[in-house]
């Protein structure tokens, strides 16, 4: 398996402070290392329940706390980090193949999520026994 030196990377977004209200923003190539090709978001999160519990094998995506907090915790099959995301000028970049968990979340947090593919069932590895072997490969 190819050494990955990081799991995840947090990347800067674009500020624009404003009495009236703040405006961050991403663009394609500029912010993101791949064009988006779909975009959804996470929401209503009861207490104590986690997200994700999965990979992909192609889908690259970018996770911004829009509102809240929560985190984020990727494995890359040798090596678990936490990132905590709190701020909506930061985004977490998740390269594919990495097995995501997403807990803690706030009340009324609000993630958005852009991703390098469209959807596609079969992208998705579930089930963490097969993501150790794929990873390995």
């Amino acid at each position: 398996m190819e050494t990955l030196l990081k799991v995840g990377e947090i990347i800067p977004l674009p500020k624009i402070l404003d009495t009236r209200g703040n405006l961050s923003f991403a663009e394609n190539q500029s912010h993101l290392p791949f064009e988006i090709k779909r975009a959804y978001w996470i929401y209503d999160v009861p207490g104590g329940t986690e997200r994700g519990g999965h990979a992909y094998r192609e889908n690259t995506e970018m996770v911004i706390a829009l509102s809240g907090s929560f985190d984020v915790l990727l494995d890359n099959g040798e090596h678990i980090e936490k990132f905590s995301l709190n701020r909506s000028y930061y985004g977490l970049l998740i390269p594919k193949m990495m097995w995501r968990t997403m807990v803690n979340f706030s009340t009324n947090s609000l993630a958005l999520v852009l991703s390098s593919t469209e959807y596609s069932e079969g992208d998705y590895i579930r089930d963490y026994h097969e993501f150790l072997n794929t990873a390995r490969k």
